[in-house]
């Protein structure tokens, strides 16, 4: 059963104890989960794309290279005091804190070509995930991919990896986007959505 969404304060405490807590600067998972999303997205350049649970910013930096503009979202504004400081002098890189999904950023609708989300929908609540999954619909543009990365171990947190990658999926399949990637890894899933093009059906 899933449990309630966790709470902007107890981000803020983890990142507190720790400048990386989940190593995401270092750990050989983090390189290569990084390498394949960025794969995913080889040789596509964004205008307005957005994402979501950046942290301190590593993916961020990474991903500013392919966008015009990108918008780097985090309830913790120590992580995105470090995301700042990593990502200054990329051009187009603006951040904003919010707990999702009820301060979803204020964007137009059909404004994001982009929208990423890792390692951040497993601490939500189911009911919470299908609600930051109905923001997203709303700002994503017809054709734009949405990606989601989720660790698939342990974890205590209000749904695990897998359950909470379903649950997400389940409202953009009830909207009409299709599983265009779905990639299991050791300790990781990465899945893509979008439209499939009649090209891609022959």
């Amino acid at each position: 059963m899933s449990g309630p969404s966790w709470p902007r304060a107890v981000f803020e405490r983890i990142h507190a104890d720790s400048a990386d807590p989940w190593g995401v600067g270092n750990r050989p998972y983090e390189r290569d989960k990084y390498r394949r999303t960025l794969a995913l997205l080889a040789g596509l350049r964004f205008h307005h794309a957005l994402e979501l649970g950046c942290s301190i910013g590593v993916m961020t930096a990474c991903l500013a290279r392919q966008c015009d503009h990108l918008l780097a979202v985090d309830v913790a504004e120590a992580a995105l005091a470090q995301a700042r400081h990593r990502c200054a002098g990329l051009e187009g890189v603006t951040f904003y804190r919010g707990q999702l999904p009820d301060d979803f950023p204020d964007l137009p609708a059909a404004s994001c070509d982009l929208i990423i989300i890792s390692e951040l929908l497993y601490f939500l609540s189911r009911a919470d995930i299908a609600r930051l999954a109905t923001h997203c619909l709303r700002v994503r543009q017809p054709r734009a991919p949405i990606v989601l990365v989720n660790w698939t171990g342990p974890t205590d947190t209000p749904c695990n990896g897998n359950e909470a990658a379903r649950h997400f999926i389940a409202t953009c399949l009830a909207a009409g986007l299709h599983v265009t990637h779905a990639q299991h890894h050791a300790h990781y899933r990465l899945d893509m959505l979008g439209h499939v093009t009649k090209a891609a059906n022959q």
